[in-house]
Order: structure tokens, then C-alpha cells, then sequence
């Protein structure tokens, strides 16, 4: 593999992963909103919005697409997106990690799972 897909591939997987465990981090610390009417609803973006872990993610995100448009210049998607696969990988570190999730022996399991169809994919 060439060094800037997998410099590409690095951008997806870190900005998606990360954008999603910043994002989750802020809204574990904004409160739900009590119902689903307009105005608990609207209460409760407002209260997302001021905080400071949704706009470290929305920025991760938003660099995780643009790595996404590059890679799919660069490579059939037939390997992108089961190379992007992944930020599964990567994701269940960060949950078990940073935001201290308990993580189950069958996730853990199908975490090597993605690895094995990742590798296989890659491999030709």
C-alpha cells in the first residue's frame, strides 16, 4: 500500500474514532432531555452546543469525511470501506479506554473478527 492511503487511511480512522468518543464524552455530560417535544428537545441541543467535547468532535468528523473523498479518489472502494472497517477496532479501545466502558468478551471477539475480513481484504 502506498504511504499516503495509509496516511489517508490514519485521517479516517483517528478523526472518525476520535469525533465519535469526544461527541459521546459530551453528550454522557449533557442531560437528556426529559421528553421529545420541541422544546425539551431544542433545550437540549442548546446545552450540547456549549459544550466544549461536541466541537472537538464535529471538527474530527468533519476531517474523517474529507480523508474519506481522498481515499475514494485513490483506491476502489471495494478496499476502502472495509479498510475503514477499522475504526471499529480503534473505537472499542477508545470506549474501553477513555470513556471506561465495560466491553464483553463476544465484542472483543467480533472486534478480531473485523481484523481477520480487514486483513483478508487487504491481502487481495
Amino acid at each position: 500500500m502506498h504511504l499516503q492511503f495509509i496516511a489517508g487511511l490514519a485521517a479516517l480512522i483517528l478523526g472518525s474514532t476520535g469525533g465519535e468518543i469526544a461527541i459521546t464524552r459530551g453528550m454522557k455530560a449533557v442531560e437528556e432531555p426529559s421528553r421529545l417535544r420541541p422544546k425539551a428537545v431544542l433545550q437540549f441541543l442548546a446545552r450540547a452546543v456549549r459544550n466544549g467535547w461536541f466541537w472537538t468532535g464535529v471538527p474530527l468528523m468533519a476531517l474523517s469525511f474529507f480523508a474519506l473523498l481522498l481515499l475514494l479518489s485513490w483506491a476502489p472502494i471495494t478496499l476502502v470501506i472495509p479498510a475503514s472497517a477499522l475504526s471499529y477496532v480503534v473505537g472499542t479501545l477508545g470506549a474501553k479506554f477513555i470513556l471506561d466502558e465495560d466491553v464483553s468478551i463476544a465484542r472483543w471477539v467480533g472486534v478480531i473478527l473485523v481484523c481477520v475480513g480487514v486483513a483478508l481484504v487487504a491481502a487481495g
